[in-house]
């Protein structure tokens, strides 16, 4: 199948990428014309594990290819993805469709036979409509079918989620356009290992945001659990083992940290809200989620002061991890830029280390000294604090911490030690929900 994505970011570069490597024919398109240069010459925007091989193996058996121009690419597909960004819209929280809606407008233009449209940038209910009703009104020859696809892709693992899913979503009600979609995704679901699921395009379009908010959900359910642990001093993760082994409940998305953050559970959540109000049907509990929330991510900076004893200004604090999660470089919604923040306010002196995430982190934090490795923050640090889960944070010497650390304070917004083993080394330990 010959195949058009417009938009090579993320979810346009990874999808691309795996689609042709199951032998279809691949154009990404994206307008920044000197991303497309960068990709042509190999280079990769954004860190993937293993999406620069699977890129440069496809570009060099000719399946996989990029170019600025989407009239060329559009000509000829039998399939059109649209995987451009929806970032909240400034000001009001709704989904930002103006990217999407463009990029109908240019399809319906190069439209040339009967082609499928397919939404997969995480939109709103109705989105699909209003793209059909774009190209209908752009091109009023036009054969396409618009389908609903909404991406399950987590960041630091998206090619074996593109690759192994749990199920492959597809919205629509056109039979050639469905006929099209299972063809392109027959690799994936010959056997029965990965269900194709079809529905209708408003419900493949809400199944994703719903997914979302679920998922935010248990992530927040888990950390206030850890609060009252604190409290009552009982341990989160005996806590979430206990409940996790329930198989009506599951125990992914129950290690108690810090907040979520990255590119989708944030303004999935805030687009959902705003879709729910708009049709007058309140989502109070996915409220309370985005309330408690955004209220933790700078609750773990005072959590941090309070390990220090209580004063931070002046002294150095030493940042470990700064992605949302290891294994990519977002720093969309990071908990550490609330938790940097509030402890800047409070007079710190931030240091952070970060394998991959400096050179985003840099533009959206100021007065931070970054650092190569972690040894050079924690060095003369009041506290060494572990905000992503990195491999590389998961073995540190704590002897050799406590010796570099001018307070011997770890705090540990991950549970990647066991206090023990930190009490043993001299340190005063601090865990979440411990």
């Amino acid at each position: 199948m010959r195949i058009a994505m417009i938009g090579s970011g993320y979810v346009g570069l990874v999808s691309g990428a795996c689609f042709s490597d199951f032998g279809h024919d691949v154009v990404c398109v994206d307008k920044d014309e000197t991303k497309i240069a960068a990709l042509n010459a190999g280079e990769i925007p954004i860190f993937e594990p293993g999406l620069d091989h699977l890129v440069a193996s496809n570009v060099k058996a000719k399946r996989l290819s990029f170019t600025a121009d989407l009239a060329s690419a559009v000509r000829g597909a039998d399939a059109v993805f649209i995987a451009v960004g929806t970032p909240s819209r400034r000001g009001d929280g709704y989904a930002d469709l103006s990217y999407a809606y463009g990029a109908a407008q240019e399809i319906a233009q190069a439209i040339d036979g009967f082609t499928v449209v397919v939404n997969k940038s995480t939109v709103p209910v109705g989105t699909g409509d209003e793209v059909e009703r774009i190209i209908r009104e752009t091109n009023p020859q036009a054969e396409f079918a618009v389908i609903s696809n909404p991406e399950f892709l987590r960041e630091g693992a998206a090619i074996a989620d593109f690759k192994h899913p749990d199920r492959i979503v597809i919205g629509g009600e056109d039979e050639r356009g469905l006929e099209v979609m299972r063809e392109i995704y027959r690799p994936l679901f010959l056997g029965g290992k990965s269900p194709l699921i079809e529905m209708s395009r408003r419900g493949a379009e809400l199944t994703k945001y719903a997914g979302n908010a679920f998922l935010a959900t248990k992530i927040t359910f888990i950390n206030e659990m850890a609060d009252l642990c604190e409290k009552v001093g009982a341990d989160v993760r005996d806590v979430a083992r206990g409940i996790g082994l329930d198989n009506r409940i599951g125990s992914k998305f129950l290690n108690a940290g810090p907040g979520y953050g990255g590119s989708c559970f944030p303004k999935d959540t805030i687009a959902l809200l705003k879709t729910a109000q708009d049709f007058e049907a309140p989502q109070r509990i996915v409220e309370a989620v985005v309330s408690v929330n955004d209220q933790r991510k700078r609750a773990m900076g005072r959590k941090v002061i309070a390990a220090a004893g209580g004063d931070v200004r002046g002294k150095r604090v030493a940042i470990l991890g700064l992605t949302f999660k290891p294994n990519t470089d977002d720093m969309r919604d990071s908990p550490s830029i609330a938790i940097i923040r509030a402890l800047q306010d409070a007079g710190a002196t931030i240091a952070a280390c970060d394998p991959e995430g400096v050179d985003q982190a840099r533009k959206v934090l100021d007065d931070v000294v970054f650092t190569d490795d972690p040894w050079e923050a924690i060095e003369g640090a009041t506290a060494a604090v572990i905000v992503t889960e990195w491999d590389a944070y998961r073995a540190l010497d704590l002897r050799r911490m406590r010796e570099k650390l001018a307070q011997p304070v770890l705090v540990d917004l991950r549970n990647i030690y066991d206090r023990s083993a930190a009490e043993a080394a001299g340190l005063v330990y601090h865990g979440i929900g411990r």
